[in-house]
């Protein structure tokens, strides 16, 4: 390889924006195990040939071999846009290439691609249900169909192939499909858009990957169609199911299918910041303050409701009915990490560690072998319906499913995993001196390239589990380069230590006082001490209860720690009493309180007695109880599980107002 095409590898990045900030490179940032290091080997070993080979095993890598043989019929395995777990999967592994040659990836890329070539049409047209002998026309069903979605994670699949590799097939394979897209549904042709937002990111990040601006006028176009009305209609879901209700720069909030509206602001933004239209950036910043202080839960999770996998309305945040789908965590970070490079301000890296660590991490196994499609905050029934050798529905939670009939979020935390260094710092270079900022800490090195020369760190750091992040600087250039360091929001009473002395550290960016030279040792304490947090009075389905967070992790009961003559939802904190870190999670004293037996048939509230606030408090009895990050639950068996739990006092924050919002808004202002 030459020096040119390491140097290329190095700086290989999924989001290349125009502007004064740049995400380092994925062979910028070196992973020594840890929490992070250890999932992405995890995902690089066990979850890319997984996914190969449900997907080999149900027929939806076998529909482009009928394409390519002219075998089609009118039923086909799979979804109609069971192609993009294909794609998806293909941008994982070219990432995880970029970083670790593979002669086992290689393989899988050269069975794939190989595949995919075969099946593309003369004209560029690439798609396994739409367009061939017994199957619909294509463009045909725009709402449901599909085909755009798919063809938008082909693009970001030779993106990620173009910049870890260069040119090759596949993206002479995206060339044509993405040809043929701005052919059809150009200015002069067809005025539609997909039912599902994706084609915009995909096009936009093609068009910068291979400097076509064409590509990126498309993805603008598409943008401006949406919001109105021009898609047709499904049975029980309006326009907003689409985001085909409001124009996108008018909207003041996310709404509809939560994975959609997030990949559309993505792509928005993408096109925002290639074009210049600041307006547009601003109406993003809008939507996503709205939407992360009312509409997005504790773990980062967004999307409330079952029916339509999507945003409820403000305040609806029912923890047992939680949706939270963990493709929408995907793309809330999709959406963070292009608004952190458009700003650079620090509540958008807050974020992203909170989803990183409470939903994306908390979806794969252990063993990178199975996988939560939802992820509640509250789980009543031990889940006892998945198969371990077949195809499950959408998994709600309980236990994690192999493989889902709709298996978008395998795939999804595959290519979010490999390419996790990605979001991990940034330079910037918006003012006098070039500053490497470092947003999400995990044990390894950083080593840059500025435009002063080279700069590197090494970091240790056994964070979340501890707070202490030490950083020794291996290289720095004799013209001066900054170094800036993120102070989590829930972070109060951070200190910054360098040279034996000691400064206390407000939440947001903290930048380490200059000159840096090699030697230098610099720590940032974060204190990671078990804390209480309180839910907004305004959310009735956690009115009354508690979350407990360390650092940020999620932490929540499960049933398996509790007694067996104890259920879940009889257990009461004292929130008087004090909370002891243990492990990676932490010890609360409670009550289990007494339940009201069944069989009675009356209904379950009562105007007789004293109120149960204290009433059945005071009779409960004490018990100490361990609380586990909530990444972890369920990982010992089928259980039960609750983040928010009732306090004895059955009260909210004493010091929570109208001013003070819930754990949403703390460091979002």
């Amino acid at each position: 390889m030459t020096t040119d095409m390491t140097r290329a590898v190095a700086l290989a990045r999924p989001v290349v924006a125009p502007g004064p900030r740049r995400g380092i490179g994925l062979g910028e940032m070196r992973l020594d195990g840890g929490f992070w290091g250890s999932r992405q080997e995890t995902n690089a070993r066990a979850t890319l040939r997984h996914c190969y080979d449900w997907m080999e095993r149900l027929g939806w890598l076998e529909n482009f071999d009928r394409v390519a043989n002219g075998e089609t019929t009118a039923a086909r395995p799979g979804w109609q846009f069971s192609d993009s777990e294909v794609y998806k999967l293909l941008e994982a592994v070219a990432w995880q290439l970029g970083q670790t040659p593979d002669a086992s990836a290689e393989g899988l890329w050269a069975d794939l691609v190989g595949r995919i070539a075969a099946a593309q049409d003369a004209d560029g047209y690439l798609n396994t249900c739409f367009g061939h002998a017994e199957q619909a026309d294509r463009y045909s069903d725009l709402s449901q169909g599909h085909e755009l979605y798919c063809t938008g994670h082909l693009l970001q699949a030779a993106v990620a192939r173009l910049r870890t590799s260069g040119e090759d097939e596949l993206v002479r394979i995206a060339r044509r499909a993405a040809d043929h897209v701005c052919r059809e549904f150009g200015a002069d042709g067809r005025q539609g858009i997909c039912g599902h937002p994706e084609i915009e990111v995909g096009l936009v990040e093609f068009g910068r990957a291979t400097g076509e601006p064409a590509y990126i006028e498309q993805a603008r176009l598409f943008v401006e169609r949406r919001g109105r009305g021009s898609l047709a209609p499904i049975a029980l879901l309006s326009p907003a199911y689409f985001q085909d209700d409001v124009p996108v720069r008018d909207a003041d909030h996310w709404r509809g299918h939560a994975v959609r509206a997030l990949y559309l602001a993505a792509g928005a933004l993408d096109v925002a910041t290639s074009t210049g239209d600041a307006e547009l950036v601003r109406a993003i910043e809008r939507q996503w303050s709205r939407s992360v202080e009312r509409r997005t839960y504790l773990t980062g999770g967004m999307g409330s409701r079952h029916q339509d996998e999507g945003f409820g309305d403000d305040w609806e945040l029912p923890s047992d009915r939680a949706y939270c789908e963990t493709c929408a965590g995907v793309a809330s970070i999709m959406v963070s990490w292009r608004l952190l490079l458009a700003t650079g301000e620090a509540k958008y890296a807050d974020l992203i560690e909170r989803t990183m660590y409470n939903i994306v991490a908390t979806s794969p196994r252990q063993d990178g072998r199975a996988f939560f499609y939802a992820n509640p905050l509250h789980q009543r029934e031990p889940g006892g319906d998945v198969r371990p050798d077949a195809v499950n529905p959408r998994a709600e939670g309980g236990i994690r499913a192999p493989w889902f009939d709709v298996s978008c979020c395998p795939t999804n935390v595959a290519r979010t995993l490999a390419s996790w260094q990605s979001c991990a710092a940034f330079v910037d270079e918006s003012g006098e001196d070039p500053v490497v900022t470092i947003a999400q800490y995990a044990g390894g090195g950083i080593r840059v390239d500025t435009e002063r020369g080279p700069f590197a760190v090494d970091i240790d750091t056994a964070y979340p589990e501890d707070g202490a992040v030490r950083i020794v600087v291996r290289e720095a250039p004799a013209a001066p380069v900054g170094l800036r360091l993120r102070v989590p929001h829930w972070a109060g009473g951070a200190a910054l230590r360098r040279d034996g002395a000691s400064r206390p550290c407000a939440p947001g960016w903290v930048d380490v006082p200059a000159p840096l030279e090699p030697g230098d040792e610099i720590e940032l304490q974060l204190p990671v001490e078990p804390r209480l947090t309180w839910p907004d009075p305004r959310i009735d389905g956690t009115r009354g209860t508690v979350a407990i967070e360390r650092g940020p992790l999620v932490l929540c009961l499960e049933s398996v720690d509790l007694p067996d003559d104890v259920p879940i939802d009889g257990v009461v904190l004292d929130v008087g009493s004090p909370l002891s870190a243990s492990g990676d999670g932490a010890t609360v004293r409670a009550r289990a309180v007494p339940l009201p037996a069944h069989g009675s048939g009356r209904p379950p509230f009562t105007s007789e007695g004293e109120a149960p606030a204290r009433g059945v408090v005071a009779r409960g009895r004490e018990l100490e109880v361990p609380l586990i990050p909530y990444h972890r639950w369920a990982e010992r068996g089928p259980s039960t599980m609750r983040v928010f739990l009732p306090t004895a006092q059955n009260s909210t924050n004493p010091a929570c107002d109208a001013r003070r919002i819930h754990h949403h808004t703390e460091g979002t202002q």
